[in-house]
C-alpha cells in the first residue's frame, strides 16, 4: 500500500469517527465542546506557523500563509461565538433608578 493510500484511509476513517462523535453530543455539552475545539484550533495555528516558517519554496509559503490566516480567523471566531453563547446564561443587571443616575 502506498503512503498516499494510507493517509487517505486515515483521513476517511477520521471523518467517519468525527461525524459519529459530534452527532451524539447533546446541546448541553455543546459550549464546553466548542471551547475544547477552540484550543485545538490554537494548536493548528501554531503548527501552521511552524511549518510555514520552515518552508523554502514560494508556492508552499503562499499555502502556509493561507493556512495561518484561516486558522487565525477560525480560532478568533470560535472564541467570539463561545463568548456570545456563554453570555446567554448570565443574568442581566437590574437597571438603576433614574434619580440615582443623576
Amino acid at each position: 500500500m502506498t503512503d498516499g493510500m494510507v493517509w487517505l484511509t486515515i483521513f476517511v476513517l477520521s471523518v467517519f469517527v468525527g461525524v459519529e462523535v459530534i452527532s451524539k453530543v447533546s446541546s448541553t455539552l455543546h459550549t464546553p465542546l466548542m471551547s475544547g475545539a477552540n484550543a485545538i484550533h490554537g494548536i493548528i495555528l501554531l503548527g501552521a506557523v511552524l511549518v510555514t516558517g520552515q518552508t523554502e519554496s514560494t508556492p508552499t509559503l503562499v499555502v502556509g500563509l493561507v493556512a495561518v490566516v484561516l486558522a487565525a480567523v477560525n480560532l478568533v471566531g470560535g472564541f467570539v461565538v463561545t463568548d456570545r453563547m456563554l453570555q446567554m446564561f448570565t443574568r442581566k443587571k437590574a437597571a438603576a433608578p433614574k434619580e440615582a443616575q443623576r
